[in-house]
């Protein structure tokens, strides 16, 4: 009986200590998943501007302020774009995720951008991790469309 106490105490612990954004202060030069050579990088508006006039980035390094990192695993971010807009990052084949303290710091991510219709549920889903009111969740009512990086790998670059 002890035993499976113990396991069930243990299986729970590891359970909750997963569901936690990475410890961390998100400095300059600190790096997620995958590690890469920082070389030809590109302002994520200007990335953003040839995707919506067409052109296709497979594999491109993108530069942006972080606005927001999931509260709950630190699983996606918000970057700034112009005009008020933002663009969602989800970290590839869920491999790493960032520390909340990546809120507000500029970023090279390395991946692919692209647009992406998301879904009602998918965007009340986000809501849920952001911790937003059960008000604001209500209000989400239809698919939108944005900007979507998928992201190999992230350095914190200030």
């Amino acid at each position: 009986m002890k035993k499976l106490i113990f396991a069930a105490i243990l299986s729970t612990t590891c359970i909750l200590a997963q569901a936690q954004p990475p410890a961390g202060d998100a400095n300059t030069g600190d790096s997620y998943g995958s590690k890469f050579n920082v070389t030809e990088v590109m302002n994520l508006n200007d990335v953003v501007k040839k995707l919506k006039g067409g052109s296709e980035f497979q594999e491109v390094q993108v530069s942006a302020k972080v606005l927001e990192v999931c509260a709950k695993k630190g699983c996606w971010l918000k970057l700034e774009l112009a005009n008020g807009e933002t663009a969602t990052v989800k970290m590839k084949d869920y491999g790493f995720f960032l520390p909340v303290a990546a809120t507000g710091k500029n970023v090279v991510i390395n991946g692919t951008v692209n647009l992406k219709t998301v879904s009602v549920a998918e965007q009340k889903h986000y809501a849920e991790d952001a911790k937003k009111s059960q008000a604001e969740i209500d209000a989400i009512k239809e698919a939108k469309q944005e900007v979507r990086v998928m992201a190999s790998g992230i350095v914190i670059a200030q």
